[in-house]
């Protein structure tokens, strides 16, 4: 049995947060020079010059690639053969999260309740943390600073089976159009589908934070994320919402068995800078 103690949790928490909130993942570089390379609107051009300068400005100086720096979401894959010691996982996280948003300067936009005071925590904790048990002896930790200008613009369907692949089509085309230039295009789209209500969010989420060179290993999948991709770039949204043929860099696909009654459909979106960074202990 290995051991993790809850400090390296944290620690290593604190310094993803400030990572993922100050430097573009490689992936996400290649996205914005193939889009330079692609878009056809000279306004289109001009906005993803500036926001691959922003970028570039963010890596050089640490700081935030958009003042907006997110509500913490926090995958954990704890290996079954790792025995955490020196606390509790879920507060060595969150307390990683405090020494991230604190020591890196980073905006606190976390509530302690949503519909009352809305209170301030100032310090960006809790985070929203999912956690699964798979094998090994290692922890894999992702964190991904998610903006609400975005997440305020995810959707949630619940199909049924004759909908079909035109259904998904529909729901998906109806929330890219209702983004518009509220989610910061280009934006990297995740789908959920399958599973129940709670299971098809989560789905989205994960492929929201895929890296968008990657492709479902699924080829009927594969073949729907370009589909979905192309029906995106077509809405002539653009970069910032100001027209063009760059709406999303990527759409990434994730699928669950479900019921015989159901076709759960969930969408979530991220902004251009598709914020994530990950680790392993």
């Amino acid at each position: 049995m290995r051991e993790v103690s809850c400090q390296e949790i944290s620690d290593c928490v604190g310094k993803l947060a400030i990572q993922a909130c100050c430097v573009q993942t490689d992936d996400i570089k290649h996205a914005f020079r193939k889009a330079r390379s692609t878009e056809v609107s000279i306004l289109g051009q001009n906005i993803l010059d500036t926001l691959i300068e922003n970028g570039k400005i963010a890596e050089s100086n640490m700081m935030p690639i958009c003042q907006d720096t997110g509500m913490l979401v926090v995958f954990v894959e704890v290996g079954q053969e790792v025995h955490i010691i020196g606390g509790y996982l879920e507060d060595a996280i969150n307390d990683g999260v405090k020494k991230g948003y604190t020591e890196g300067y980073l905006r606190k936009s976390v509530v302690e309740e949503p519909l009352f005071e809305r209170k301030n925590t100032t310090n960006n904790a809790p985070a929203v943390i999912h956690t699964r048990i798979v094998r090994g002896d290692k922890i894999r930790i992702q964190v991904a600073p998610k903006g609400f200008g975005s997440e305020n613009k995810s959707v949630l369907k619940m199909l049924v089976p004759a909908d079909g692949i035109e259904g998904v089509k529909k729901v998906f085309l109806e929330a890219v159009k209702l983004a518009g230039p509220n989610a910061c295009p280009p934006m990297v789209i995740g789908v959920g589908i399958g599973g129940t209500m709670e299971k098809a969010a989560l789905l989205a989420k994960i492929a929201a934070v895929r890296e968008t060179d990657s492709k479902n290993p699924d080829s009927r999948y594969a073949k729907l994320e370009d589909e979905l991709l192309e029906l995106a770039n077509a809405t002539g949204v653009g970069p910032q919402g100001l027209g063009g043929v760059t709406t999303a860099f990527k759409v990434n696909v994730e699928w669950y068995p479900t019921h015989i009654a159901g076709l759960p459909v969930a969408i979530n979106i991220n902004c251009h800078a598709a914020r994530h960074c990950d680790a392993e202990l």
